[in-house]
């Protein structure tokens, strides 16, 4: 089994107001807000806004915010909120306010004692891998998607890293990896945190693509590797209004190798898997980590503490599309003959904000292509302009993050005015 791509480098070494925002000077209007439960007033993290008869989309953030950037072309058209488990909503973007706040409702109907149209959940997730070219696009498509990869010693950011890059999204139905092309980036470090480690993350944006279980089954299910899980059908829920079937899965208990467990989400439809949440069984740190570690500093244990993923897709036309991955690792480091230990946690994600079917003219020319292997490297120029993602879509930065933007601000211009 190949546990993705994960490679993590230990190496010695001596928000969000809710606003609509309309500016004449430029093609495109910002729209500000936060997508909630409409009884608990809890944020819905992850929620999907998408411009409809468009391919233009955004995610709500951990705290339910979000940030849509739409081009003045489609300034009165409709926008529909989605989450799972809830009823979806539709509303113009002309009736946005200043402080936009979009309750969303929990479907009511009992789903516990639907009906399956399998025998039992393992034959339901061999269907799901047998429909995957009827169910995925089969096409290459051109797609244009934001990247953010965080490091926390501790509670502290230490590492902060955004991107726009362009993706050559494969067809579901070869083997051919996808590409990916760096548009736009910025990353700072404070190395005065890191003590006498750095924490380097291997593969930058290419993780969290190769979570798209559907693209690269061989990392979690193919179909020697479904026989070490044992799978068991949980409670059924819906989607847009649509039946959603529920698998849990878990590493059965022969198996000795750390492997996964989770919940895959299943159209019934269709038979197409919709989203997916899971862990690395951590229960044997010792092989677990090295999953992860390719080097560590001398007199060093490396343990992972945290292996959480995620993978949503969205649905255009009958077909199903890659549209958000998130991981989050955690790593405690003992030190030999020291009293203490250092943990550090790192979060990265990457959310398509826009796609179109494969242009030739717009296919990634060999020089432009990001390596598998590639570390993002410093830049911190970005973060002193406010402007600097133009008419790009990103995440909204959660409170922290947008706290440590303003702490490198704040750095830049001190090291500007010395």
């Amino acid at each position: 089994m190949l546990f993705l791509v994960f490679t993590i480098l230990f190496q010695n070494f001596g928000t969000a107001s809710t606003n609509l925002i309309l500016n004449d000077s430029i093609g495109f209007n910002e729209y500000k807000g936060k997508v909630i439960d409409s009884k608990t007033k809890k944020p819905l993290v992850f929620a999907s806004l998408t411009i409809d008869d468009t391919n233009i989309s955004t995610i709500s953030n951990t705290q339910g915010e979000f940030l849509l950037k739409v081009p003045k072309v489609y300034a009165y058209k409709d926008v529909t909120i989605s989450f799972l488990g809830y009823t979806s909503k539709v509303l113009n973007l002309s009736n946005f306010s200043s402080k936009t706040v979009i309750k969303l409702e929990t479907y009511i109907e009992e789903l516990s004692e639907v009906n399956i149209a399998v025998k039992d959940a393992k034959s339901l997730i061999l269907e799901v891998l047998k429909r995957k070219g009827d169910n995925y696009d089969t096409e290459l498509t051109n797609m244009t998607a934001f990247y953010r990869e965080t490091i926390k010693k501790r509670r502290t950011y230490v590492s902060l890293s955004e991107a726009v890059v362009k993706i050559d999204k494969q067809s579901y139905t070869n083997s051919r990896k996808d590409m990916i092309q760096l548009l736009k980036s910025r990353r700072n470090t404070d190395y005065s945190k890191l003590d006498t480690v750095a924490f380097k993350l291997k593969g930058g944006p290419f993780n969290t693509l190769y979570i798209d279980i559907m693209k690269y089954p061989e990392f979690f299910f193919a179909p020697d590797m479904v026989e070490i899980y044992d799978f068991t059908f949980d409670r059924s829920t819906k989607i847009d209004n649509r039946l959603i079937y529920v698998v849990d899965f878990k590493q059965k208990k022969y198996v000795t190798n750390p492997s996964f467990y989770g919940k895959l989400y299943i159209d019934a439809q269709t038979f197409a898997l919709t989203n997916a949440k899971f862990s690395l069984n951590l229960e044997n740190k010792e092989k677990a980590s090295k999953v992860f570690i390719v080097k560590k500093p001398k007199g060093a244990k490396v343990l992972p503490v945290q292996a959480e993923y995620q993978v949503d897709y969205r649905e255009k036309d009958g077909k199903w599309y890659y549209g958000y991955s998130r991981i989050e690792l955690g790593f405690k480091i003992d030190w030999d003959k020291k009293w203490f230990n250092t943990i550090y946690y790192t979060t990265i994600e990457m959310a398509i904000t826009n796609w179109e079917r494969n242009l030739a003219s717009k296919l990634i020319r060999s020089k432009d292509r990001m390596r598998s292997s590639v570390i993002m490297s410093d830049r911190s120029t970005g973060f002193s302009d406010p402007n600097f993602w133009g008419e790009y879509n990103v995440i909204e930065p959660e409170k922290p993050i947008e706290s440590a933007i303003k702490k490198i601000q704040r750095q830049l211009k001190r090291l500007k005015n010395d």
